[in-house]
């Protein structure tokens, strides 16, 4: 018999943007493992077993789900946006990095999901139109130190970028820190994108020159998007959209 564990991504959070195989796979799973609210959007139905745990036990949660492949369940791992975008597809192969005996008779597989940096490209425009990077700016697996040398060589590469989880409850000063960096390096028209609950009931998005960006305006739902200095703002039939052209040429960044 074959040992399979799956991971997927749920998409940013609309139940139309989980794809028909991550479907597919949530209606043959055994075994659901996740962090607590995104095993909350699985439908529960008869023979199937959730299993919730909180954010910060990744390693522990990666664990289990190998255990139970390993017993014969056939076990879905669930992460929001896509499950290799600082999600737990990563954590699952640093674990069997680690110890690959234990778990050798177990087959892994990754089905891929939209993440909430290209839902919320989609709803603007087409921000990452060219070059970009994406960064997290949370500090709980780096230190701030890398953090800001990566933002600030993504700055000087003048890449578009887009900001994973800027601003915790717990940990505001980051996106803070972040801000700053990017007032006091880029030119005051650069254009950054909030958006917060992409997909959802709740989704809210903001467009604005750097100058108007507060703070405030990110949380842990929200992704932010910073255009290059070639990214550009275009009205059409009313509505505001963010473009990068596909074209480059060197100049300054600024």
């Amino acid at each position: 018999m074959v040992k399979l564990l799956t991971i997927a991504g749920l998409g940013p959070g609309a139940s139309n943007m989980v794809t028909p195989n991550v479907q597919e796979a949530i209606s043959s799973a055994t075994d659901i493992v996740g962090y607590i609210p995104y095993v909350a959007r699985i439908p529960p139905r008869d023979g199937l077993v959730l299993h919730p745990s909180d954010n910060r036990v990744e390693i522990e949660r990666a664990e289990l789900a190998l255990d139970l492949a390993a017993s014969g369940k056939k076990v879905l791992i669930v992460s929001s946006g896509d499950p290799g975008v600082f999600a737990m597809a990563a954590a699952v192969f640093e674990i069997l990095d680690k110890n690959p005996s234990r778990w050798a008779d177990v087959e892994v597989q990754i089905l891929p999901g939209i993440t909430a940096m290209l839902a919320a490209a989609a709803k603007i425009g087409a921000p990452l139109g060219h070059d970009f990077c994406t960064l997290n700016l949370s500090d709980n697996l780096k230190p701030w130190g890398l953090i800001e040398k990566r933002l600030l060589l993504g700055i000087e590469a003048d890449f578009a970028m887009a900001l994973y989880n800027p601003r915790s409850k717990s940990r505001p000063e980051g996106f803070n820190k972040a801000l700053t960096i990017l007032k006091r390096e880029c030119s005051k028209d650069r254009l950054i994108v909030f958006a917060r609950a992409i997909s959802t009931p709740e989704e809210k998005i903001q467009i604005m020159n750097l100058t108007q960006a507060k703070p405030e305006m990110a949380d842990m739902q929200t992704v932010v998007i910073i255009g290059s200095s070639q990214t550009k703002a275009l009205i059409q039939n009313g509505k505001t959209f963010a473009y990068t052209p596909r074209y480059s040429k060197l100049g300054s960044t600024n």
